[in-house]
């Protein structure tokens, strides 16, 4: 459990943070990117749930609770020593990546087959959730580099993987299930 009774602790003053491990990182050192841009894909998804409802927003609701488990997991490195530590360190699951894959395939059934690139816009959630599906993928940039470095759970890169797959037809459906997309017209303005 976590408990948080002090918001501020200044031993961040110095521009260093604490892994979940207790090591000590520079703030701008790439796992502390990694797991940041995921809690900023968090925060997006924040702000799209403001426009959603039903089904879609419970599957949101979901994937917020999965990016606090993602921080988690890249926020601790060193996987080889996770039975080592005091508790079991909280890992993506390949349970997790299923999930985001049958919901996309749920959603995509509905859908016409696209025959030209999207425009983020359309409906105001499916303009948030292109947002998050941007930022879901820099969080996947981030964490394929660290993954080049240092150990990362294979089941979190896919996970980002599908994440961002996920937002892009959740879009789609959020407009309509795609009849109010915006299409990408190619040299509309030449």
């Amino acid at each position: 459990m976590v408990v948080l009774n002090k918001i501020y602790t200044r031993t961040g003053d110095g521009g260093d943070t604490a892994l979940g491990d207790g090591t000590r990182r520079v703030k701008h050192n790439l796992r502390v990117s990694a797991y940041g841009t995921s809690d900023e894909t968090n925060a997006t998804v924040g702000l799209a749930r403001l426009h959603s409802t039903g089904e879609l927003d419970e599957a949101l609701a979901r994937i917020q609770n999965d990016l606090f488990d993602l921080g988690a997991d890249l926020c601790r490195p060193d996987m080889a020593k996770d039975a080592e530590a005091e508790y079991l360190p909280l890992r993506m699951t390949a349970a997790q990546v299923d999930r985001l894959e049958a919901e996309i395939d749920a959603m995509n059934a509905d859908l016409t087959p696209l025959r030209s690139f999207i425009l983020p816009g359309g409906s105001a959630l499916a303009a948030h959730l292109h947002l998050c599906r941007t930022v879901s993928r820099r969080a996947e940039r981030l964490t394929t580099e660290l993954a080049t470095e240092e150990d990362v759970n294979e089941a979190a890169v896919k996970y980002l993987n599908r994440l961002s797959d996920w937002f892009f037809v959740a879009g789609r459906v959020a407009n309509g299930n795609g009849a109010d997309d915006v299409l990408w017209v190619p040299g509309a303005n030449r």
